[in-house]
């Protein structure tokens, strides 16, 4: 285990049940392994719009979003966990609020949607999508581990043991604090 903590970035959307795997499981690892957690949200749709994009030109297959995709996506929801983020850069908030584990009074909640319909928070969420496309994104939850000055990314909720390897951490299971069963 390396003595400087190592920074993990979980961009994901609610719209992937895998990013809520992603999250619970990093999450239940924040305090066993030597990691700094960043969430980030990002919009799915335009991940996959840029796939589908690559596919359809690779396989010379026409492809196109359905225009009622947005009228039914995790767009205004993702705007929501963007100013959940931006006001509380800590993430505790978002944390609390992505695992539905705090009530918003009824003033935060107004606020919030307020702000989500603002350009600087549609700006926000668009320019952490274009991080996570930089990255090569292709579907969330994507994550992105910094060591020594090195980025290595994985992507979905299975790739915890390799992510393990890579920050030179030991992986324990879906749950690192439950005493192991014995026969």
């Amino acid at each position: 285990m390396s003595s400087s903590r190592t920074i993990i970035e979980l961009f994901y959307d609610v719209d992937s049940p895998y990013s809520w795997l992603a999250f619970e499981v990093l999450c239940r690892y924040r305090n066993v392994w030597n990691i700094d957690l960043k969430f980030k949200p990002a919009y799915l749709g335009v991940i996959y719009s840029s796939d589908l994009k690559l596919l359809s030109e690779y396989f010379g297959v026409p492809m196109f979003q359905p225009s009622s995709l947005s009228e039914k996506d995790s767009l205004n929801a993702m705007h929501f966990a963007t100013v959940v983020a931006e006001k509380e850069k800590k993430g505790d908030t978002l944390e609390k609020v992505i695992s539905i584990k705090i009530c918003l009074s009824a003033n935060e909640v107004e606020e919030i949607l307020t702000l989500s319909k603002s350009q600087p928070i549609k700006d926000k969420l668009k320019s952490v999508t274009e991080e996570a496309l930089e990255y090569k994104c292709f579907g969330l939850p994507f994550i992105v581990c910094h060591v020594n000055g090195k980025a290595e990314v994985f992507f979905g909720s299975d790739r915890f043991e390799l992510m393990a390897y890579f920050i030179g951490e030991r992986w324990m299971g879906p749950h690192p604090n439950k005493s192991k069963a014995t026969m």
